[in-house]
């Protein structure tokens, strides 16, 4: 890919998995940006990155940093985002994208304005399960989708020993379960069956906590295509991991185990073979020593480097002016301006406890 150099913003996931999977895609990894000056140096040190700085534009003017990956609590996104596009390099963002659509919307008109590549980390778009099943469904696998059930329960954080970064719990600063996993669920739905025409949620907290964000959180919802579904997650749910996608339609089901997507139709059950273009690397753990945090460990599997390795690879082929596939698309920031909507709209929901219509 040539030498294309990246700055990393975030010295927890960003070490995790951003500044491997960036290496792994082809990129130079030349600034490590966080809080902690000593934590920020340090974990340059171990993920051997030659710049350690508590300043974006420090890193910023560093020679050959083309792009900036941001991997930090959600509120400080937005900040993050328009000084690096505002000094002409790509940014790839994590998600939430942003605190509330309002300034989704500036994100998206500052990285137009200036034309440089921006992408949100929707990573398990490329994952391969996720990828073949939308695919599927696009091919009229299953017939017109009618009815689609996401659901994820796991005791990640049941105990309330258990430690999670201090944003979490802060619903100020944009914690809580819906945007760490709400909307990678809402993502897959809009990519897979449609944009939302209407949703109608209900967020709590399940474990013993005291949190003003959620640890759960139901969502009952319809597209604009037509498609009704459920979509529920608790974090804080003790008990074994519970884990169903499943889309009925008029003429099958498909649904996923693990990375395999299944068919069920009227000539039987069988298993959907995997295109090679859809194949994604091994798993790769990061160093379980630095596995600190409930919200650490949640990587400890390293599953997500092979879809994150595809992701930086379209990134950085989207910079050089390359072709990229269309199928699987990465998500951009006006992807990421509309599940700030779907989001706006489930929290309102839940606030007002009536349902919202999108479209």
């Amino acid at each position: 890919m040539g030498e294309l150099g990246a700055a990393v913003v975030g010295t927890g996931f960003g070490c995790l998995t951003h500044v491997r999977a960036l290496r792994q895609a082809g990129f130079e990894v030349r600034a490590l940006v966080g809080r902690d000056p000593d934590r920020t140096a340090d974990r340059a040190r171990r993920f051997e990155v030659p710049h350690a700085t508590t300043s974006l534009s420090d890193a910023l003017e560093r020679l050959g940093v083309d792009a900036v990956t941001i991997a930090t609590p959600p509120d400080t996104h937005s900040p993050l985002a328009l000084e690096a596009v505002e000094a002409g390099k790509h940014v790839l963002c994590e998600k939430p994208f942003a605190m509330d659509l309002a300034e989704a919307e500036g994100m998206l008109t500052a990285a137009e304005r200036h034309g440089v590549v921006h992408l949100i980390g929707t990573e398990f778009r490329f994952a391969t399960g996720q990828a073949l099943l939308r695919r599927a469904i696009a091919a009229g696998a299953i017939g017109e989708p009618r009815l689609a059930t996401f659901m994820l329960h796991m005791p990640l954080l049941a105990d309330p020993a258990a430690v999670v970064p201090d944003w979490w719990s802060d619903a100020r600063h944009g914690g809580g379960w819906l945007g760490a996993h709400a909307v990678h669920v809402v993502d897959q739905i809009r990519s897979t069956l449609g944009e939302f025409a209407e949703v109608s949620a209900g967020l709590n907290v399940v474990s013993d906590r005291h949190w003003s964000a959620e640890d759960s959180y139901t969502v009952r919802f319809r597209t604009v295509t037509g498609v009704e579904g459920v979509m529920q997650s608790s974090a804080g749910a003790y008990g074994d991991i519970l884990v169903v996608t499943r889309i009925a339609g008029s003429r099958g089901t498909c649904w996923l185990q693990g990375d395999t997507v299944f068919l069920a139709d009227a000539e039987g059950t069988r298993e959907l073979p995997v295109p090679d273009d859809l194949r994604t690397g091994p798993p790769d753990p990061p160093p379980t020593d630095l596995l600190v945090t409930a919200y650490d460990w949640m990587h400890s599997t390293g599953i997500d480097m092979g879809p994150y390795t595809r992701l930086f690879e379209t990134f950085g082929a989207l910079i050089q002016g390359q072709p990229v596939p269309d199928d699987p698309a990465p998500a951009t920031f006006a992807d990421g301006v509309a599940s700030m909507a779907v989001m706006d709209a489930i929290r309102r929901s839940a606030l007002d406890q009536v349902a919202v219509v999108l479209a």
